[in-house]
């Protein structure tokens, strides 16, 4: 229970539920090996609140749709990434799949979430952390404001911040 405090979810979603299965296998290696379904009634058992029946519903009917979604190993990963989230968020808006919109959502709060616990991580080449905290910062802006995302993120790679911080970044998006 103590990992599932440090990812402090007010509500435990498969994809929330995914990153705790996900620590606790790091954390504690083949002992922690569990299925969610199990880890979702221990969630329950404990007071949590936990959403699968709608969420289940959208996985189900549109899993093709979210099969293989977050990449971000690099900058342009994280960009291809998030393009993809948003054309997802806004067909499902547009067709009114509330559990569908609200899975690309929890995916991408989950996509926001890996990248800031490997930014955290010393462990991580100094580099590659602050990528992975420039990527956090996009998926966190995306969340806030999808509609301007796009813009604002042309002017802020063409910044002089961003191309002193990643100068690399032109040559691998060729």
């Amino acid at each position: 229970m103590q990992a599932a405090r440090q990812i402090s979810a007010q509500n435990w979603t498969p994809a929330e539920i995914d990153q705790l299965r996900r620590r606790l296998l790091a954390e504690h290696g083949e002992a922690a090996k569990t299925g969610t379904d199990y880890i979702a009634d221990v969630l329950k058992d404990n007071g949590y609140k936990v959403s699968l029946a709608l969420q289940e519903e959208a996985e189900e009917q549109y899993e093709e749709e979210f099969e293989d979604l977050l990449h971000f190993k690099t900058l342009q990963d994280a960009e291809v990434s998030l393009m993809r989230l948003d054309e997802l968020l806004r067909r499902f808006r547009e067709h009114g799949e509330r559990a569908a919109v609200e899975r690309v959502l929890n995916v991408a709060r989950l996509g926001k979430r890996r990248a800031e616990m490997i930014a955290r991580n010393a462990k991580v080449e100094k580099q590659k952390r602050a990528e992975k905290e420039e990527i956090a910062s996009w998926f966190r802006i995306w969340l806030e404001t999808p509609d301007p995302f796009f813009d604002w993120l042309d002017l802020r790679k063409k910044s002089p911040e961003f191309q002193a911080k990643f100068p690399h970044f032109e040559d691998e998006e060729e």
